[in-house]
């Protein structure tokens, strides 16, 4: 019975540590200049597809009501609370990457290629944005 027991537990750890692999979940996004949390963005899996909406604003001096004025499409004029900025990922079969999405970054309007990679155990995620493979890549930090 022990052994059962003990057996069960160890995979309920191995599932709840596989399960955290995915960019689900409320993330803290962190400025690249300050390295402060500038927003926490919350990641949600609807059929397969990934979409993210930003949760909070996190800097001190953030206007809580400020709208997209950058944005050029649908999201222009849009409170940043609430504001999608991920749209369209999907999961690479057989690797724990989440590609063919787009990230709004919401600073400057313009929207970028996606890609979503966790590491360090799904503690954190690499977030790459990029136009013609030229981009940059943020670490976000997982919201606990």
């Amino acid at each position: 019975m022990m052994k059962h027991l003990l057996a069960v537990t160890a995979l309920l750890a191995t599932g709840s540590a596989f399960a955290q692999m995915t960019p689900v979940g409320a993330w803290q996004s962190i400025d690249d200049k300050t390295s402060e949390a500038k927003s926490q963005i919350r990641i949600a899996d609807a059929g397969g597809v990934l979409n993210g909406r930003i949760e909070k604003l996190l800097r001190k001096e953030a206007k809580q009501d400020a709208v997209c004025d950058e944005c050029t499409d649908d999201r222009k004029g849009k409170p940043l609370v609430g504001l999608e900025i991920i749209r369209g990922a999907k999961k690479v079969e057989g690797k724990e990457v989440w590609e063919d999405g787009k990230i709004l970054d919401p600073e400057n309007g313009k929207s970028y290629t996606l890609r979503l990679t966790p590491i360090d155990g799904g503690k954190k995620l690499e977030v790459r944005g990029s136009v013609f493979g030229i981009g940059r890549t943020q670490t976000w930090v997982r919201v606990q």
